[in-house]
């Protein structure tokens, strides 16, 4: 059996083992570590608006353990809040694209739009998804004034889902 070799914590002096992942007496993360700024990444373009980013990229946590949440115009991250935005949790004040979105538009797993919603579940004036709550909703069930479903085809949905389809193609250029 070998000895393991220890240091003093960098925050309260107290001998740590040189592997600890935490400090047992003062809850420094990596005590060991001369230096600690957190885990994962943090990026902010030079260009900014209004004291906000252009771009700001964040993951992980910050060196007291708070989770890094990208704030900018465009915000990409884990937690992000942003005009654009790109996470796993955020709020996209224009357009948000992730696995739960809050937003103006929103393409997500979790979709909670004000115009436009596209996701498992999804909300919206218009939404799309497997369970919609919508104006007009195109969905396998949901709750829509104007609901084309696998139970209930309104006219007045399937006529605009099928114009919407229409414009799309016309945009794109789609034969």
């Amino acid at each position: 059996m070998g000895t393991e070799s220890l240091t003093k914590c960098r925050d309260c002096n107290r001998q740590v083992s040189l592997s600890a992942r935490i400090c047992p007496q003062c809850g420094a993360p990596f005590p060991a570590r001369a230096v600690y700024n957190g885990s994962g990444i943090e990026w902010k373009s030079r260009a900014a608006f209004y004291g906000y980013p252009l771009v700001h990229i964040a993951f992980g946590r910050d060196k007291k353990g708070k989770l890094r949440v990208a704030k900018g115009i465009i915000a990409i991250g884990q937690f992000a809040v942003g005009l654009i935005t790109f996470a796993q949790f955020g709020i996209g004040v224009v357009f948000g694209f992730g696995q739960f979105i809050a937003g103006f538009t929103a393409i997500s797993q979790f979709a909670i739009a004000v115009a436009f919603g596209l996701g498992q579940f999804a909300t919206g004036h218009i939404a799309i998804g497997q369970f919609v709550a919508a104006r007009y909703g195109l969905a396998q069930t949901g709750f829509a004034k104007y609901l084309w479903s696998t139970d209930r085809q309104d006219t007045e949905a399937v006529e605009f889902f099928l114009n919407l389809y229409q414009y799309i193609k016309t945009i794109f250029k789609i034969y």
